[in-house]
């Protein structure tokens, strides 16, 4: 990949640096101390020990399952760590947009996924004739095939989705999805490449796999217009072992984007590896340290961090660690009930908690964490400082 050289200022949240700039090289070569004074409040940071520990368990279980994976590149749309996925045996990278698959094409990227239907033809057009750049996209509709069919030039490789009724994108039918497929096959710029789905948003294993035993029913009921070994395409960061459990008959692509950073709410209650445990655990790699400013009434503490630098969609932060004068402890009793654009609300309980502490916390939904981060500091195991993350959204 064509990383460049990630470079900090005082445009960079979090690093302190009011005259000059720093580059990732530099952070790797001193390896400053995260409470050293470069680096201000709040913050958020990738514990590199964790992350690499993901992506390696992630890796290794696709190669015992004998199945592909093109992790979502969405999550993180940070080159340093796509590249880490990639080297660790990724068969490509997923996207959401044709914007983000500009951009993991720009980085050097060879294969990518979009997990949606496109139908800008300005970015279809793009995605056909873009050369030493193999994409794969997905349609679930007449509309989408016959805005796929018209680029003028090139050609475009495509998955058939099949959804679910209360779901998202995705043919609800497999009748639907045959009459969308046999469009796909007719038409001379488009390749049929395989059958994709999304069961994330179902809400048990029950209804997954009776999902799931449907995207087998499709296969069959399109197997004279599907190539000799189709792509079969699900596994979100929730399911990813019922798909290995169905669909390991075919050619699986499974496109986890959280499993790189887990996390500490969400996906910490739902991986897949609480069902087979020993194949896992990921590990949440995230951690945002914010200040206690102000402790207005007996059992509350305002800290320094709010919706613009934590997610909060899929759950509040959590605490995990109080540090103070140098000196770390593991609190029990602080929960956070609710936060403002620049202001989060702990209930402190009986703790002991003063203006100045440092708060560490988990966080919940990794995919909305780094959107909120231009740069981000990786850390070793004892905080210093081996690297910086740019991400591109």
């Amino acid at each position: 990949m064509d990383i460049e050289e990630t470079t900090v200022d005082w445009r960079s949240k979090g690093f302190w640096l009011p005259d000059g700039e720093r580059t990732a090289s530099w952070y790797a070569t001193a390896r400053p101390g995260l409470f050293d004074g470069g680096f201000t409040w709040p913050l958020l940071t990738v514990r590199e020990s964790a992350a690499r520990r993901n992506i390696d368990l992630m890796a290794a279980y696709a190669r015992r399952h004998d199945v592909q994976f093109a992790p979502h590149a969405k999550t993180t749309m940070a080159p340093g760590l796509i590249a880490a996925q990639l080297s660790a045996g990724a068969w490509g990278m997923t996207v959401a947009t044709p914007n983000q698959a500009l951009v993991l094409n720009r980085l050097g990227v060879p294969r990518v996924f979009i997990a949606n239907e496109v139908l800008d033809p300005v970015a279809l057009q793009w995605l056909a004739s873009v050369p030493d750049f193999e994409v794969y996209l997905q349609v679930d509709s007449l509309a989408g095939v016959a805005a796929a069919a018209a680029v003028p030039a090139g050609r475009l490789r495509v998955l058939v989705e099949l959804g679910h009724a209360g779901g998202r994108t995705g043919a609800r039918t497999v009748d639907e999805l045959s009459e969308i497929a046999s469009a796909v096959a007719a038409a001379p710029r488009l390749s049929l490449a395989g059958i994709t789905g999304y069961e994330g948003q179902l809400p048990d294993a029950a209804s997954v796999d009776a999902f799931l035993d449907t995207m087998v029913v499709a296969v069959s009921r399109l197997k004279d217009l599907l190539p000799a070994e189709p792509l079969v395409s699900a596994g979100g960061s929730a399911w990813f072992d019922r798909v290995v459990a169905r669909l390991s008959r075919f050619r699986v692509l499974l496109r986890s984007g959280a499993s790189v950073t887990h996390d500490d709410g969400f996906y910490r209650e739902r991986t897949p590896f609480l069902r087979v445990p020993d194949e896992g655990p990921l590990t949440a790699a995230l951690q945002m340290w914010a200040q206690v400013i102000s402790t207005p009434e007996p059992g509350l503490a305002i800290v320094g961090m709010g919706k613009r630098d934590a997610p909060f969609d899929e759950g509040l932060p959590v605490v995990h660690e109080l540090r103070r004068g140098g000196v770390s402890s593991a609190p029990t009793d602080m929960s956070v009930t609710k936060m403002n654009d620049h202001h989060t609300y702990v209930a402190t309980g009986p703790a002991a908690v003063v203006p100045g502490d440092l708060l560490r916390f988990g966080l919940s939904h990794p995919c909305t964490a780094f959107d909120k981060w231009r740069d981000i500091p990786v850390v070793d195991d004892d905080h210093h400082v081996v690297d910086v993350l740019h991400t591109y959204f």
